[in-house]
């Protein structure tokens, strides 16, 4: 169904990858994997004829494949409604009808043209496709979720997570034989996680899946894509996430005995070289001064031979050392996170009583009575649109409440993170960002972000230039430095790599201060929230993590 064959690609004079060969068959699930920035989102964008390739062949088959392409961070034309968007998806009916009575109409004034009736056949078959669609497009609307919204309803005012399946509709109206999915899961809530997952498992098209939740690359891939940044080269892994972990641990075990073997080896080696020259030395000068010429000869003989040898065990050692050297194993370039906090002197970090919430007039909570005690970490969860975002836009201070208490405790310090990333500032560089939030000499702001990996010149770059990857470690290093002990995170792992993800747990898990998060990555939840907020029916039930099971 899809083989891409040497497919390379460079900007300028660096390389993204070299020689990426792998095939796709019918039916057949792909996990794309790597550390943020090797350029899978590149890689996609080739597969799919966005870009073009320095090197190589994509080949489908058969070629007039549909492919449906989810790029991350999907953007509408702000002008849309569901319904419009849908019918530009399903295909103008009106139009191809329109279009399709014109060739008809050519068709007979020259029936021996056989490029007008093969024009005619396509957009026949367009036009069925589009009527067809146009018929789907309710039940697809409601199996995701959407279809308790009006046609009318705009498209820039849904949640993330509305976005993100109103997108997955659009796709899914084609209908697809490929699908290219860059981080599908983003904004999703768990219902609709586990829907995606199903219609992955059971749907007959194949799919390339740039994910970081490793739960649900276990679930749904039987078949996980490496891209290695160091050498720019792709790896094929069978099985899932866990298949593909098992399999690395392995290879680094392997490296590891190599490595040390090869050492034990060297100092074997340069121990008997040492200790052949010791005796070379002894046989020269120790046997000189007998006055015996055959005794000086013989021993001299012997020396020469014995130099030799060491001579041989030395190029050998060398060629250790150089051609045929094992270079040391070594971990990924991983994210570093180290956050500080102090007690905010108060157990009650934050407290809501009789709280509604909400935008202008409309309320989207009301009635909210919890208590988030200093130390704990909770998983806020629900439905996209139950109003998790609006909670903590009101905890941080962003948006007034409607009526009711929300009180931060004395002495808290608190730092938001945004779900879209809408607090930064496209037209300033890293550089700049971090220091407008912490007045850090350039030196120790450039130390501080090369902790998040910002390299060198990276710093300079504007953060229209950066990855969302990126713009996600920018972010989190800005909290850091504000030195925030209670912490307000809008799904902080949208686009973060899975080292990325791993490391941010590990840094939570010693974060002394208190954690408010909106997030669906379940292994996530597992990992670190001591507690659980679940929006359902208009309330927030609150559990402890062990109650509420999240897989």
């Amino acid at each position: 169904m899809l083989s891409v064959r040497v497919l390379s690609k460079s900007y300028g004079v660096t390389p993204l990858f070299a020689d990426v060969t792998f095939n796709l068959n019918t039916g057949e699930k792909a996990g794309l994997i790597g550390p943020n920035g090797c350029s899978k989102t590149t890689l996609l964008r080739l597969i799919h004829g966005d870009e073009s390739a320095d090197g190589g062949k994509v080949t489908f088959s058969p070629p007039d494949l549909r492919v449906g392409f989810l790029r991350q961070g999907v953007e509408f034309d702000v002008s849309l409604s569901i319904a419009g968007y849908t019918q530009l998806a399903s295909g103008d009916v009106d139009a191809l009808s329109a279009s399709l009575s014109t060739l008809s109409a050519r068709v007979a004034e020259a029936p021996q043209d056989i490029s007008v009736q093969h024009e005619y056949d396509a957009t026949l078959t367009r036009l069925s496709a589009a009527v067809d669609a146009a018929g789907r497009a309710q039940p697809i609307l409601a199996s995701l979720g959407l279809g308790g919204l009006e046609p009318s309803f705009p498209v820039s005012a849904l949640s993330g997570g509305q976005k993100t399946r109103l997108a997955l509709a659009g796709l899914l109206l084609s209908p697809p034989d490929l699908l290219l999915l860059d981080e599908p899961t983003n904004h999703l809530d768990f219902d609709m996680l586990e829907w995606l997952e199903d219609w992955l498992i059971h749907s007959p098209c194949a799919a390339l899946v740039v994910s970081h939740d490793r739960v649900f690359l276990d679930r749904t891939v039987t078949q996980i894509l490496e891209l290695d940044p160091a050498s720019h080269a792709l790896r094929s892994y069978p099985g899932d996430y866990s298949a593909y972990l098992e399999a690395k641990a392995g290879e680094l075990a392997r490296r590891q005995q190599e490595y040390a073997d090869q050492q034990e080896e060297i100092q074997r080696l340069a121990s008997a070289a040492r200790h052949l020259r010791g005796i070379a030395t002894f046989r020269k000068g120790g046997k000189a001064d007998t006055g015996d010429k055959f005794a000086r000869g013989f021993f001299a003989n012997r020396g020469l031979a014995t130099v030799k040898r060491a001579k041989s065990v030395e190029a050998r050692v060398e060629k250790l050392l150089d051609e045929e050297r094992i270079e040391k194993p070594r971990a990924g370039w991983q994210m570093k996170m180290e956050f500080g906090a102090s007690n905010p002197g108060s157990r009650d970090v934050l407290a809501l009583h009789d709280l509604t919430i909400g935008y202008g007039s409309s309320a989207v909570l009301s009635g909210i009575e919890q208590t988030l005690h200093f130390g704990e970490r909770v998983a806020l969860t629900g439905p996209n649109g139950s109003g998790k975002t609006t909670l903590l836009r009101t905890a941080a201070g962003l948006l007034p409440a409607q009526s009711g208490i929300c009180r931060l405790g004395s002495s808290v310090r608190a730092g938001y993170m945004a779900q879209e990333q809408e607090d930064l500032d496209p037209a300033l560089t890293v550089l700049d960002t971090l220091r407008r939030v912490s007045p850090l000499p350039e030196t120790e702001a450039r130390a501080f972000l090369h902790k998040y990996l910002f390299n060198a010149d990276d710093v300079f770059q504007t953060l229209g230039q950066l990855s969302y990857g990126q713009r996600s470690r920018l972010s989190l290093a800005c909290l850091v430095a504000q030195g925030c002990n209670f912490l307000l995170l809008d799904e902080p792992l949208n686009h973060l790599d899975i080292p990325s993800r791993a490391r941010f747990e590990q840094a939570l898990a010693a974060f002394e201060g208190s954690i408010l998060t909106v997030v669906h990555d379940r292994y996530f939840i597992r990992r670190y929230a001591t507690r659980i907020w679940e929006i359902k029916d208009g309330e927030i039930f609150d559990y402890e993590n062990n109650q509420r099971e999240v897989d």
